[in-house]
């Protein structure tokens, strides 16, 4: 007979190893106004590692409207393709209020589903309730599911399906752009150009 006061379970670290391949999915208006509201700007480099902590990554998606008018964007949106992201955008739509806005909760749910037999765990990187069916559902098949966002920005309902909740504020150190670190590559490319893997024009 066990005796559980001796033997609690497994260790977090025990939890952590025991991840298996995951798969990440950041909702990119989300994670967008978190980074606003904790007053940072995010290093996808550092991101990219943080949600990995070490485990073997299947892919990691970023989903996003776009302003295809928008040259500084696409110069973002192409560094983060070149640099461990599968980028899935969708043209923005112009609201009666004036405002954009683009909803991409369908194709996070569907690729959730769809690759569910290819990883162990999901990392959902949203506070949107919405998604919250298609997180409960991706449990059912077998998928450990992490939910990271804003705790202030997040659905009660969304924290109660997911495996592990981790709140960006407590992680907003190990994520953040230091302060003078060049930006994002943005110069627009008027021609095709090959470059190398430290992104330098090959002739």
């Amino acid at each position: 007979m066990l005796n559980f006061e001796k033997n609690p379970g497994f260790t977090p670290q025990q939890v952590m190893e025991n991840r298996g391949r995951v798969a990440i999915f950041i909702d990119g208006s989300n994670l967008f106004y978190a980074a606003l509201q904790l007053g940072i700007e995010i290093d996808y480099t550092k991101l990219l590692c943080r949600l990995t902590e070490g485990s073997r990554l299947l892919r990691a998606f970023f989903y996003t409207g776009v302003d295809r008018t928008n040259e500084k964007q696409q110069g973002f949106l192409l560094w983060m393709r070149r640099n461990g992201y599968r980028v899935i955008s969708k043209e923005l739509v112009q609201l009666p209020d004036g405002s954009k806005k683009a909803n991409l909760d369908v194709e996070i749910a569907v690729d959730m589903m769809a690759l569910a037999g290819s990883y162990d765990t999901a990392v959902l990187v949203s506070g949107d309730g919405d998604l919250a069916y298609a997180v409960d559902a991706a449990s059912y098949r077998g998928v450990r599911v992490e939910v990271v966002s804003l705790r202030s920005m997040t659905s009660d309902h969304l924290i109660n399906v997911a495996d592990r909740y981790i709140d960006l504020e407590t992680v907003k150190e190990d994520i953040c752009k230091e302060v003078g670190r060049p930006d994002y590559a943005y110069r627009p490319i008027p021609s095709m150009v090959a470059v190398d893997e430290n992104g330098r024009e090959q002739n």
